[in-house]
């Protein structure tokens, strides 16, 4: 084998190498991007989830039995959550989730930690909350991981109107 030939074999051998390294990162780049999908994923149907939950139950301890046209008679807005005879799953009404946390594991990733904030919103804008009772609570669920870049928020407005 002569030197042109060595040169060439060379120079095919770190052209292979460069493609090989390549082709590496982007399959990692890809199976990176597929775990946190999943991730994102789990965490946005673990807040849906519970979000539908919540949508099963009552909108406040005072309308269990019957609805009411007093805003006055509601839970007042320094009082959401549970009271301590509650405990989770048996909670009545919406508010018994203010301050609800849970860890969760999935088969792909462990931990994630739910919490849930519900507040008085104003009716014309849901986005301003109140601390006087009215007809629309406003549910946070936030779901965050050492898995996840940033923690994911739903939120939805329960009215009794």
């Amino acid at each position: 084998m002569n030197t042109g030939q060595s040169f060439l074999s060379i120079g095919a051998l770190l052209l292979f190498s460069l493609v090989s390294l390549n082709f590496n990162s982007s399959v990692l780049s890809n199976t990176t991007v597929e775990v946190e999908n999943k991730v994102y994923l789990t965490a946005f149907s673990l807040a849906d989830d519970l979000i539908e939950e919540i949508k099963q139950k009552a909108f406040d301890a005072a309308t269990i039995n019957f609805p009411t046209t007093d805003p006055s008679i509601l839970t007042g807005a320094f009082n959401l959550g549970h009271g301590w005879w509650e405990t989770y799953p048996d909670y009545n009404d919406i508010d018994d989730f203010n301050g609800f946390v849970q860890t969760v594991s999935a088969p792909h990733a462990e931990n994630y930690q739910i919490t849930c904030a519900v507040w008085y919103v104003d009716g014309d804008n849901p986005d301003t909350i109140v601390w006087t009772q009215t007809f629309y609570k406003k549910v946070t669920v936030t779901v965050s991981s050492p898995y996840l870049r940033n923690p994911i928020q739903l939120s939805h407005i329960f009215t009794l109107k």
